[in-house]
């Protein structure tokens, strides 16, 4: 039985969710999901089975984190953000599991350096966002992508290394050129221009 606050969060029995961590209003964390220390979860987020968020990350609001993402610190997650099954966001530039002279690493030997998604963006299915790298609002990374170089607004990236194929609208589809650096979203209707590789809403 998950266990559920005043607040209508609720945490699965087998979660483990860190005392010190930030749960917000309606949140739910499933089975066997990890929230470190100081972490902090805004409210109507699903974590699902398995995912891992680590210390001192920030979530925003809606966010969704699928079965066995892993988010590590100190990554920060805007509103609305969509992380998928197995998505990885690292925190080590240089990883090694050892010193020079061979020491096993602490965590006084390396600065962990996190990831930064915008507001609405999605990393697809075991995607892969390299530290420090940052994805920008409504941006799309396609499943299987390594991210290695920042992502603009509203691009759509695919690949490895990732590289912008085209550019998305708030509801995810591609959007369709109309020339002159005009573009629109066939769902909604909202227009778009591309100025110097950059794309903004009309």
């Amino acid at each position: 039985m998950a266990d559920v606050s005043p607040d209508g969060a609720t945490v699965a029995p087998t979660a483990d969710v860190d005392p010190r961590a930030t749960i917000g209003a309606g949140t739910r964390v499933w089975h066997l999901a990890q929230i470190r220390e100081d972490a902090t979860l805004g409210s109507n987020c699903t974590i699902g089975r398995g995912a891992y968020v680590g210390p001192g990350v920030v979530v925003g609001d809606n966010v969704k984190l699928q079965n066995h993402a892993l988010v590590y610190e100190p990554a920060r997650l805007g509103d609305g953000v969509f992380i998928g099954p197995a998505a990885v966001l690292t925190n080590d530039e240089y990883p090694r599991a050892v010193t020079p002279d061979g020491r096993l690493k602490s965590g006084d030997d390396w600065t962990a350096v996190g990831v930064t998604i915008g507001e609405g963006a999605a990393i697809g299915a075991r995607a892969v966002c390299v530290a420090p790298v940052s994805v920008g609002r409504w941006a799309l990374v396609a499943a299987g992508a390594v991210v290695t170089k920042d992502v603009p607004d509203f691009a759509l990236v695919v690949g490895v290394p990732a590289r912008r194929i085209g550019w998305v609208g708030r509801a995810g589809r591609p959007l369709v050129a109309k020339g002159d650096g005009a573009w629109v979203c066939p769902e909604t209707g909202a227009g778009f221009t591309e100025t110097g590789g950059l794309l903004t809403e009309d």
